[in-house]
């Protein structure tokens, strides 16, 4: 199982970027699968999921910004963030579990990681 993360880079203040993260050998059916990311200094923090059965869920302050989504075949997932700020400034790793996840924001529920993609937010 291994999980692989690209679309990061840098952006300007208000930009858009797209993430994606790609099972590599196998598909995400029946997968729960989040986005966590982690600021210099800073804990790694839940900030959207998608559990095994299509709900979305995402941090309450990010809400408005996030759109989480899968392709029909379950094998990339992409975290959709608009108006980037610099405080999103932080390395992005998604993050999977077969079936549920007990909490989706809890780095603990997860047993598969991706290396991680950094975003940089900066004029």
């Amino acid at each position: 199982v291994q999980l692989v993360e690209s679309g990061g880079g840098s952006v300007q203040p208000g930009g858009s970027l797209t993430l994606s993260c790609a099972a590599s050998g196998f598909t995400f059916h029946d997968y729960s699968i989040a986005w966590f990311r982690q600021a210099p200094g800073k804990e790694r923090e839940g900030i959207s999921s998608l559990g095994h059965d299509g709900t979305p869920y995402y941090k309450d302050t990010m809400k408005d910004r996030l759109t989480i989504s899968i392709d029909p075949d379950k094998i990339t997932v992409y975290l959709r963030m608009n108006n980037l700020q610099p405080a999103d400034t932080a390395v992005y790793y998604c993050a999977a579990i077969r079936r549920y996840a007990l909490f989706w924001y809890s780095v603990k529920s997860y047993d598969h990681w991706g290396q991680g993609t950094q975003v940089t937010v900066s004029s």
